[in-house]
């Protein structure tokens, strides 16, 4: 693989705290190349969110580089970084982050309100996202009549439903017993192995960072080592 998806350069985010410089990230640098599943470990605090969040310009860099799918993120207005967002990165979160009074496919059709898709064709895509995920019987459900596991199945049919090149998952097993843990790190590996999405996730379990082709470690901001991980 030689088609880097993220680079950085001496990326750092620091934020100012009682009168102290404290670093969230300090000189990262790291490529992941296209078709890669990377996971991200560390101890809390160690900027594995951040690296994220500044991949998804939802936070800008204080200092270095980060260039996404070959552009400046940090570099765009608020406008063009939330449609270049919605149709290149997919984000999946810890705590779902469903709307509860909206069924299944209508939160997983939310993404494709931002583009030019009719009615008809948004529920089309938002069903074949669902049934992607196995969840084609359960598309007319909210989310409290669905367990986490499936919830977050609707978070990652949510995720993939605009046809990302990029997911980025944010402690996807976090709020999962051992069994949803599981379906949902064979739905990534999936994805990534069958049909080539490029994935980066955050996560404390060595158990799901095996799931991953190559882990980066990262250490009060520092990036310490990547080691390869069997698949």
């Amino acid at each position: 693989m030689t088609d880097p998806i993220i680079t950085t350069s001496n990326l750092t985010k620091e934020h100012a705290r009682d009168g102290f410089r404290v670093f969230a990230l300090k000189d990262v640098n790291i490529q992941i190349q296209r078709g890669e599943f990377v996971a991200l470990m560390g101890p809390s605090g160690s900027g594995k969110s951040t690296l994220l969040h500044l991949a998804a310009a939802m936070e800008k860099p204080t200092g270095g580089e980060i260039r996404v799918l070959g552009v400046d993120p940090g570099s765009m207005e608020d406008r063009e970084i939330a449609f270049w967002r919605n149709v290149n990165i997919g984000f999946v979160f810890q705590s779902f982050n469903l709307i509860p009074v909206l069924t299944a496919v209508e939160n997983v059709e939310l993404p494709l309100k931002l583009t030019n898709l009719n009615k008809s064709q948004r529920l089309e895509h938002a069903e074949t996202a669902l049934k992607l995920v196995g969840l084609e019987e359960r598309m007319h459900h909210f989310p409290r009549q669905m367990s986490g596991g499936q919830e977050q199945r609707v978070a990652i049919a949510r995720a993939l439903v605009t046809d990302p090149s990029l997911i980025l998952a944010d402690e996807p097993t976090g709020n999962l017993d051992a069994a949803s843990a599981g379906d949902v790190l064979t739905l990534l590996s999936t994805l990534n192995k069958r049909f080539g999405k490029t994935i980066v996730m955050v996560t404390h379990d060595q158990h799901a960072a095996s799931v991953a082709q190559r882990t980066l470690h990262l250490e009060k901001g520092e990036l310490l080592a990547s080691s390869n991980a069997s698949v």
